[in-house]
């Protein structure tokens, strides 16, 4: 096989969650820059994923659903199947987290974090790639043929770094980096496992990303403490995954399955 083939996605169907966010948009980027068809999957577009649409009309679809909703999914399904055909790469990317800016209680200390914080980051970022991989998932599966990437974190590797928010607490905010979503990413790296055994014969290959921070114009102070504690100084800028997702998704990567492939500029490594 050619070099340029090893890493050919020009004849794939991609489809991306939670594409108009940062990173979404991104990994739709790159596909569609090497001649894939992609479908991006959010629950509203973005001016982000309006400007793919303009500027790859035959190539990108926007499909409106609710990762939470098995029928909103499978909805999508039929728009992606009719436009361009059985998905043949899955990015399970769509997820959510208490920003720095959310009420103090969902910041607050692990025994004061409410139930309902805690239901609905589960229920996008563990049961949303549950149901994606149910429906599209199968889809593969019936058609022997795919690839499914699911996007993990460090912190569902190790346990968040608290002192990194030590700052906000010595200005008076109970701040600490909350429960869910690190119970959320952790679920992702054994159902990857699970599904990977699962769909072995099937020819779908399942395999999990665990991704580091993302520089996002953060606050100094924070940026500050964050690239002091990553061995290489820095957070990631938005597009440095892109190389990752393209691995996975090609023919270089068509003996990896149940795997965990890190990027996260060493922080794990401490």
């Amino acid at each position: 096989m050619s070099a340029d083939a090893l890493f050919d996605v020009s004849r794939e169907i991609v489809l991306v969650t939670g594409v108009s966010g940062q990173l979404g948009g991104e990994y739709a980027k790159a596909f569609l820059e090497r001649g894939a068809r992609v479908a991006g999957l959010d629950v509203r577009p973005s001016a982000g994923s309006d400007a793919l649409a303009a500027g790859f009309r035959e190539n990108y679809l926007f499909c409106s659903a609710d990762v939470t909703a098995k029928i909103s999914l499978q909805q999508a399904l039929d728009q992606i199947v009719s436009k361009f055909g059985t998905p043949t790469v899955l990015i399970n990317n769509a997820a959510i987290d208490s920003p720095p800016s959310a009420p103090p209680e969902e910041n607050g200390p692990f025994e004061n974090y409410p139930e309902a914080s805690w239901n609905k980051v589960i229920d996008v970022n563990l049961k949303g790639v549950y149901l994606c991989c149910q429906v599209f998932g199968a889809a593969m599966a019936k058609a022997s043929k795919g690839s499914i990437i699911n996007v993990a974190s460090i912190y569902g590797v190790v346990s968040p770094d608290q002192s990194l928010y030590e700052y906000r607490r010595k200005r008076g905010d109970a701040f600490f980096k909350p429960v869910a979503y690190s119970a959320s990413k952790s679920g992702i790296l054994n159902l990857t496992r699970y599904l990977a055994v699962y769909w072995a014969k099937k020819s779908v290959r399942v395999n999990s990303l665990t991704i580091a921070g993302v520089f996002n114009n953060q606050e100094q102070v924070f940026l500050d403490v964050y690239c002091g504690r990553i061995p290489v100084g820095r957070m990631a800028n938005a597009d440095e995954y892109n190389g990752s997702v393209l691995f996975l998704a090609s023919p270089a990567s068509q003996y990896m399955t149940g795997a965990n492939l890190v990027i996260d500029g060493g922080w794990t490594a401490i």
